[in-house]
């Protein structure tokens, strides 16, 4: 069996506005909640181009806290490609960890874990590579929305 390989993919900075979370309550599996994309860019070795407003991330925070990311978005390349990206992901970070991270103030990784893995599709040709791919990205919140630094498992 052979070790785990990634190779880097991309940086992703995406903006949401932290003041207009859409807050739909209790929910049988947790209180649900929705981040609408403002907009945001993405840059890799092989692809990069801006994220478009109007996706958003569906979460859920669950009874014990954790927060399961739903997050759908499409992105537009630097020539012109139109890529879907579904991202799920897993966010284990207390409120205090959170509202730090959304001020700007520096959290040392090991105090949350916030992993996700994009799944993408696109009709492009050039870009059908993704596809075919895992990936899995680190996340962390900023005071303006969210950043993944993306790799591909090889």
């Amino acid at each position: 069996m052979e070790d785990l390989k990634t190779e880097f993919l991309s940086d992703v900075a995406v903006n949401v506005d932290w003041k207009e979370i859409m807050d739909l309550g209790a929910t049988p599996r947790g209180n649900r909640q929705i981040t609408y994309i403002k907009g945001g860019t993405f840059k890799g070795p092989k692809v990069k181009g801006v994220v478009l407003p109007g996706g958003g991330d569906w979460f859920i925070r669950r009874p014990d806290g954790v927060i399961e990311m739903d997050v759908r978005a499409a992105v537009r390349t630097d020539d012109n490609h139109l890529i879907y990206t579904y991202i799920r992901g897993i966010n284990d970070m207390t409120l205090e960890v959170a509202l730090k991270l959304i001020n700007g103030e520096v959290v040392d990784a090991s105090k949350y874990y916030f992993r996700v893995t994009p799944v993408f599709e696109t009709a492009s040709e050039k870009y059908g590579w993704l596809n075919r791919i895992v990936a899995v990205g680190i996340g962390r919140l900023t005071p303006a929305g969210v950043t993944y630094k993306m790799y591909t498992i090889l």
